[in-house]
């Protein structure tokens, strides 16, 4: 994400225009983009004319459009970003109050108002989606077979499948057709990888196939970097990794990625600090110590009590509990967020429900905190708090008149 322009005032409001350069930008302008914020992009819009003689004639053209968001969709596999919502600023073509759906683009402008202001969780999506890409990719990853590829960036948010790669192969091996479409596939499959990949950024490349393909392929790399000349991708040599996957499908990626010796490769990633705290809070859990706790009213009440603060207390918190659409429920989690960093000054890990470690803590309601000292009954506190709540509003609704 390249940022164009930015004005924020002291008290948060204000603009920032941005412009999506990948597809992993898409995923973070979903996360930015919330119901009542004021959205400015181009459009695609229908326009209708009357001529003097009372025929009329439709056309399309690109006008840019302001809108009062309502709602989001995000489709994964193709990274497109649907923002739908109302015009808030009339144009020669559009009144105020029609509805219309922007269609975000890559390498299209687009201008953010938020309608609460700019919050800290705000903000910080918007450093990490201008962070440049040895920052936000922690890897690259081939998973393949004979003849088939796909080329997969795993970046700090998501697992991103950027280029798919399919030759045919005969079947029969050891025969001249079968050497030469290999060679054929392979050469595909490097010139590929290169157009994605930035050398100079020397970050691991996995590859992954079920037999020997992934070996062969590095070999294929390595025989023609010293064929060529090419300098840089053999001073890269050691950034290749062969490892073995139970099919050459995309979907083997995460069997790869639980493989130790890939862990032990990604251990300065994004991804693998994220894993690493979610198995130790998973461990934490089971020896029943004190010191891990889950679900929204728990997390909150030891937050208060101090214990997610300095000396080893982490808040571990999914992004999808900030895509809230109700304001109210955004903001708690926000207030939350900045009393563990600001007051506390514990550590604070947002994590991304694209990836295995946020799909982990998904399941534990999207909230978990490890703490910094024991506390113990958090959940009976827990459950006293939600009967005295629930008595307040049965008095409150049985009470009678005056």
């Amino acid at each position: 994400m390249h940022l164009i322009k930015q004005h924020i005032e002291r008290d948060g409001s204000g603009t920032i225009t941005l412009k999506p350069e990948d597809p992993e930008d898409m995923w973070y302008a979903y996360n930015l983009i919330q119901p009542t914020d004021l959205l400015k992009a181009q459009a695609l819009r229908r326009v209708v004319t009357t001529s003097a003689t009372g025929s009329t004639s439709s056309t399309r053209m690109h006008i840019t459009l302001l809108i009062r968001v309502r709602s989001t969709d995000f489709d994964p596999q193709a990274s497109t970003l649907h923002v739908s919502g109302q015009i808030a600023a009339e144009t020669p073509h559009a009144k105020i109050g029609q509805f219309h759906t922007l269609d975000l683009e890559l390498q299209r402008n687009f201008t953010l108002e938020k309608a609460e202001g700019w919050d800290s969780v705000a903000r910080e999506v918007v450093r990490e989606a201008c962070e440049s890409g040895s920052k936000r990719m922690g890897a690259w990853a081939v998973v393949m077979q004979e003849g088939e590829a796909a080329i997969v960036g795993l970046g700090g948010e998501r697992t991103v499948v950027r280029a798919r790669v399919k030759v045919d192969v005969p079947r029969k091996k050891g025969g001249r057709g079968h050497d030469k479409g290999l060679e054929k596939f392979f050469q595909t499959l490097l010139d590929t990888l290169l157009r994605h990949v930035d050398l100079a950024e020397a970050l691991p490349v996995l590859l992954a196939s079920p037999g020997y393909t992934a070996g062969l392929f590095q070999k294929f790399i390595l025989e023609t970097a010293t064929r060529t000349g090419n300098k840089a991708l053999l001073a890269q040599k050691g950034s290749f990794l062969v490892v073995h996957s139970s099919s050459g499908n995309v979907h083997a990626l995460n069997e790869v990625l639980q493989s130790p010796e890939v862990q032990a490769r990604l251990k300065d990633t994004r991804y693998a600090r994220e894993t690493k705290l979610m198995d130790d809070f998973m461990t934490s859990l089971r020896k029943d110590d004190g010191r891990a706790w889950y679900g929204p009213k728990e997390v909150e009440m030891a937050v208060e009590k101090g214990a997610v603060g300095r000396g080893g207390g982490v808040l571990l918190i999914s992004n999808g509990l900030f895509r809230a659409q109700d304001v109210a429920i955004r903001k708690r989690w926000v207030t939350l967020v900045d009393k563990v960093k600001d007051d506390e000054g514990g550590e604070v890990r947002v994590l991304s429900s694209e990836h295995e470690s946020g799909k982990r803590l998904e399941g534990l309601g999207g909230i978990a905190a490890i703490l910094t000292f024991p506390l113990a009954d958090l959940d009976d506190d827990s459950d006293e708090e939600e009967k005295e709540d629930a008595k307040a509003l049965d008095d409150a609704t049985n009470t009678e008149p005056i």
